[in-house]
C-alpha cells in the first residue's frame, strides 16, 4: 500500500509543492471560525460572528469558481498574486473595522471579499496532479492521497484556531489564518515547476465547465457530501448532549474523520474493474444504508463505531467524483471544474450544518441525522438517474469538447 504512495511522492518536484500546499489550504478550515470567535469576543455576539463567518463562506463558494476559471485561462501564477494582494488588504481592513467597532457595513464586506479572495489552493493541487500524471496509472492515488490531505486540514484547522484564539488574545486565531493563507498562497505561487501552462484567453472566453451535464450531477454529490459533514458536526455534539457525555463530542467528530481518512488511503491504492459511474453509485448506496444505524443508536460507545464505520464511505465518495471531474472536463478548464465540486460541498456543509441544527431543536438529535439519509440517497438517485451523463462520449457537444482536450474516453476505469 505505502508503495503506491511512494511512487506518487517520487514524483519530481511535488515534495516542495505537497508541503506548501498543506500550508495554503489549512486557513480555509480556520478563517471562518476564527472570524466568529474574534467577533464575539469583540461584539459579545455570536449572532453576529456566525453571520460575519457565513458572509466569508458565502463569497468564497460564489468566487472560487471564477478563480479557478481564470487559473485555468492565465495560469496559476498570474491570478494567485494579484488576489492574495487583495486578500492580505481586506483582512487587515476586517480586523481594524472589529477592533475599532466601525460600522458593520465595513465588516460585512471586507469579510465577504476576503472569502471571496481565500485561493482555492485544493482545487490548484489537484489541477497540478492532474498535469503532472495524466495518462499515468499513479493519478488515482494522488487525487486519493488530496482528498486523505483535505480531511487531515479539516480536523487540525479548527482545533488550532480554536486553541489559538481561547488560550490566548482572540485576535491570535484569525491573525494566523490570515497570515498563513497569505504566506502559503505565495509560496504556492512560487513552485513553477509543477505549474500547468495556461490555456489561453480564449479558455475564459468560451463555455463554462458547468456546461457539461456530468459536472452538474457530481455538484449535487458535492453538495450531499457536505450537506452530510455538515449535519454530523451538529448532530454528533447535540448526541453526546442529550446522553449525557458532551465531552466525547470531539472524539465522535474525530472517529468520523479518521474512518474516512483510513479509507481514503486504502482507497488509493486499490485497483478496479468497474467504471468510476457504477463505482459512484455504489459507494452512494453504501452511504446511505450505513446512515440508517446513526438514527436508531442510543449509547455513545455504539455511536462512536458507527460513525467511524460511516466515515468510510465519505472519501470515497469525493475521490471517485473528483476522479470523475479530471475524466469529464477538458484539461484547459479543469481548474473550474474542480473548484465547482469544492464549492457544492462548501455550501452542503452551511446547509447541512442550518438543516441539522432546526431537527435537533424540534425533534432531537437522532432524528437530525435523518438529514444525512436524505442527502446520501439524493446523491444516489441523481448518480442512477444519469449515469449517461457520466460518459463522456453521451453527453451533449462531447465532439466540441474533445477538440479541446481529445482522447478522454479511454480514462473512464
Amino acid at each position: 500500500m505505502l508503495g503506491a504512495y511512494q511512487q506518487v511522492l517520487r514524483t519530481p518536484h511535488t515534495l516542495p509543492m505537497i508541503a506548501v500546499g498543506l500550508l495554503g489550504r489549512l486557513p480555509l478550515s480556520m478563517v471562518g471560525l476564527g472570524s466568529l470567535l474574534f467577533v464575539e469576543d469583540y461584539t459579545g455576539s455570536y449572532a453576529l460572528g456566525g453571520a460575519v463567518a457565513a458572509t466569508g463562506a458565502v463569497t468564497t463558494s460564489l468566487f472560487g469558481p471564477v478563480i479557478g476559471r481564470a487559473a485555468d485561462a492565465y495560469g496559476q501564477r498570474r491570478v494567485l498574486l494579484p488576489i492574495l494582494g487583495v486578500f492580505a488588504v481586506a483582512g487587515a481592513v476586517f480586523l481594524w473595522a472589529v477592533r475599532e467597532d466601525q460600522s458593520r457595513w465595513i465588516m460585512f464586506g471586507a469579510a465577504g471579499v476576503a472569502g471571496a479572495c481565500i485561493p482555492p489552493v485544493s482545487s490548484m493541487l489537484r489541477t497540478r496532479w492532474t498535469y503532472l500524471l495524466r495518462g499515468s496509472p499513479r493519478l488515482p492515488t494522488a487525487l486519493a492521497f488530496e482528498s486523505v490531505v483535505d480531511e487531515f486540514t479539516f480536523i487540525v484547522g479548527p482545533v488550532l484556531v480554536t486553541f489559538l484564539s481561547t488560550t490566548g488574545h482572540t485576535t491570535s486565531g484569525v491573525v494566523t489564518a490570515f497570515v498563513l493563507a497569505t504566506a502559503g498562497g505565495l509560496l504556492f505561487a512560487g513552485q513553477r515547476k509543477t505549474e500547468p501552462p495556461p490555456g489561453g484567453a480564449h479558455v475564459s472566453r468560451g463555455p463554462s465547465a458547468m456546461r457539461i451535464p456530468g459536472l452538474r450531477v457530481l455538484c449535487v454529490v458535492g453538495f450531499a457530501i457536505g450537506g452530510i459533514l455538515g449535519d454530523l458536526q451538529v448532530s454528533l455534539v447535540a448526541f453526546s448532549d442529550e446522553v449525557g457525555a458532551y465531552s466525547l463530542s470531539g472524539v465522535l467528530i474525530a472517529s468520523l474523520a479518521v474512518g474516512s481518512m483510513v479509507s481514503g488511503i486504502l482507497w488509493g491504492v486499490l485497483s478496479f474493474q468497474t467504471p468510476l459511474h457504477r463505482r459512484l453509485i455504489t459507494v452512494l448506496v453504501g452511504l446511505t444504508l450505513l446512515s440508517v444505524p446513526l438514527v436508531l443508536i442510543g449509547d455513545v460507545l455504539l455511536m462512536g463505531i458507527a460513525v467511524g464505520v460511516f466515515g468510510f464511505a465519505i472519501s470515497p465518495s469525493l475521490i471517485t467524483s473528483f476522479t470523475l471531474v479530471e475524466v469529464l472536463v477538458p484539461k484547459a478548464i479543469v481548474t473550474e471544474g474542480f473548484t465547482w465540486v469544492g464549492t457544492a460541498v462548501g455550501l452542503g456543509v452551511a446547509v447541512g450544518a442550518s438543516s441539522s441544527g432546526l431537527l435537533v431543536e424540534s425533534f432531537g438529535a437522532n432524528q437530525a441525522f435523518l438529514v444525512a439519509t436524505a442527502l446520501a440517497l439524493t446523491a444516489a438517485l441523481t448518480v442512477a438517474r444519469f449515469q449517461r451523463c457520466l460518459w463522456p462520449e453521451a453527453r451533449p457537444g462531447w465532439t466540441r469538447w474533445a477538440q479541446l482536450d481529445p482522447a478522454r474516453a479511454d480514462r473512464l476505469t
